[in-house]
């Protein structure tokens, strides 16, 4: 695990790391708020890029913890490597309140996942992505001003 300048954890939050994977690695950039109770669950990787802010209650599931075959559940066996993967919030995502991200998942610099929301698949930068399964919702434009910056579309 390495965690950059200037990040903020809030309280009751998890970090694990699935104990079948070799090194699972968990990188969280500079200036990086995580909410309180957030759960991060690392298959392979998780990267957090610079500027990302995690609101409360999410998770970032890098790995189920279980197999999908029940009778392999009923076993007591762990995972398979298939249904691991890596997780990747590039630089200034806005992940809100109660969001749920699975592996092999890239959400693009800038995009905003709604509250609720349950991401199975990337998506480009600049996205608001809402829904259960997400999905692209609009393209986010920006204008640069000294103040702060504001969607206009």
């Amino acid at each position: 695990m390495s965690i950059g300048n200037d990040c903020r954890i809030s309280g009751k939050t998890t970090f694990s790391g699935r104990t079948d994977s070799i090194n699972p690695t968990l990188t969280i950039g500079n200036n990086v708020d995580i909410g309180w109770q957030t759960t991060i669950t690392v298959g392979d990787k998780i990267i957090i890029g610079n500027n990302v802010r995690i609101a409360s209650q999410g998770f970032l599931c890098g790995y189920p913890g279980h197999p999908i075959d029940p009778h392999l559940r009923a076993q007591g066996l762990a995972d398979l490597p298939q249904q691991i993967g890596s997780i990747i919030l590039e630089d200034d995502v806005w992940v809100c309140t109660r969001v749920s991200i699975l592996g092999n998942v890239t959400i693009g610099s800038r995009s905003i996942i709604a509250t609720g929301s349950v991401v199975t698949q990337s998506f480009p930068p600049d996205t608001l992505i809402a829904g259960n399964p997400a999905k692209a919702i609009k393209t986010l434009t920006f204008h640069s001003s000294s103040a702060h910056n504001e969607d206009t579309s």
